[in-house]
């Protein structure tokens, strides 16, 4: 709640303050009813474990896209269009790019051999983290953007980085164990097998963390390594700070369903990354456009005859590079043969005890 607030206080106008604030109930209402809908859905896993079916899990995705659509309409109607396109571009940007985290979702999980009717326990306690620690990065960008606005040109050539990497990078993914569970498991008694979805267990009077532990560390952690990504990413969309939260906020709320809708198609569009990669440099160019226009350097005076990336061209791009990439997968996925009925939509009855 200490990062949420202070994401709102910070929200009110964004960093060259030439927006009218958005007023200060509607962040306050909105917060409290994001958090509400967290709770609400963290208790209803932590009480009823289970793998969600393809009907549950789509209409978990359609709440919550739904209530972004409305929480954006509402910035509409009590702000005005920048914040409300703004809103949206940010979050269909950060929404694109957590297809992302669903590719290290299924590896994370086969790797552990997560019980599938505790993967939502795991995806949730994993998404709750990564709000946490995306608000924390939410306002150190934000603070460093004040104080050096020619920070934009280091986003902007890292984004290039990270999609050039997106597009062509053969990189393996590993074993969904990163440096931290590598060094956590050297250290820490851990069991081999799962007990239930308990952290620690006791055996012959002697403590020792559960393989559930692990996993909401590697979920967890990994959730703040994208955030590297896409935090930078979504200031080239706006820099108001509860915009870029809220927009946050809102495309990991529906990550989780996500998971178990789409499940194994996710692997097999296998045009996806070149997508992602389209929109990080985009956004990556975006970016230095804006440096070149907010920047005090004199010899950079010239780059203010660029005309800036507007939001309606941004937020077309984003929809254009996702819906093509899509279509050229599943063009693929007909022309090999490939079902395009996801492994999770198979797999979507079992573990419901």
């Amino acid at each position: 709640m200490d990062i949420l607030s202070s994401a709102l206080a910070a929200g009110g106008q964004n960093a060259a303050g030439s927006e009218s604030a958005i007023p200060a109930w509607f962040m306050i209402t909105s917060g409290i009813v994001v958090v509400a809908i967290l709770v609400f859905d963290l208790l209803l896993v932590i009480k009823r474990p289970h793998t969600p079916s393809m009907k549950e899990a789509g209409i978990w995705v359609v709440f919550y896209v739904g209530l972004a659509i409305v929480f954006a309409g509402a910035l509409f109607a009590i702000g005005d269009a920048t914040h409300g396109s703004e809103f949206l571009t940010g979050w269909l940007l950060e929404y694109s790019l957590s297809i992302d985290n669903l590719f290290v979702f299924i590896i994370i999980m086969g790797s552990f051999s997560v019980p599938r009717k505790y993967q939502q326990e795991v995806l949730m306690v994993g998404i709750i983290i990564a709000i946490v620690f995306r608000g924390i990065f939410i306002l150190a960008g934000s603070a460093i953007i004040t104080a050096f606005v020619e920070v934009f040109f280091i986003f902007g050539i890292f984004l290039l980085i990270v999609a050039y990497r997106q597009a062509f990078s053969d990189e393996d993914e590993g074993n969904g164990e990163n440096g931290l569970i590598r060094f956590l498991r050297k250290r820490i008694n851990v069991v081999d097998e799962y007990h239930g979805n308990s952290l620690r267990v006791t055996i012959e009077d002697k403590k020792y963390w559960t393989p559930m532990f692990i996993v909401f560390i590697a979920i967890g952690s990994t959730d703040v390594m994208f955030a590297l990504d896409s935090i930078p990413a979504i200031f080239g969309v706006t820099q108001n700070t509860f915009l870029v939260f809220t927009a946050n906020v809102f495309a990991l709320m529906g990550l989780r369903q996500l998971y178990f809708l789409l499940g194994g198609l996710v692997d097999k569009l296998v045009y996806l990354h070149y997508g992602i990669a389209a929109i990080l440099a985009f956004i990556g160019v975006k970016l230095f456009i804006h440096a070149l226009h907010e920047s005090d350097w004199d010899f950079l005076s010239w780059g203010a005859t660029i005309p800036e990336v507007p939001t309606w061209l941004s937020l077309s791009f984003i929809v254009f590079a996702m819906a093509a990439a899509t279509l050229a997968s599943l063009a693929k996925m007909k022309k090999d043969g490939i079902p395009i009925r996801s492994t999770s939509a198979e797999k979507s009855d079992d573990s419901q005890d």
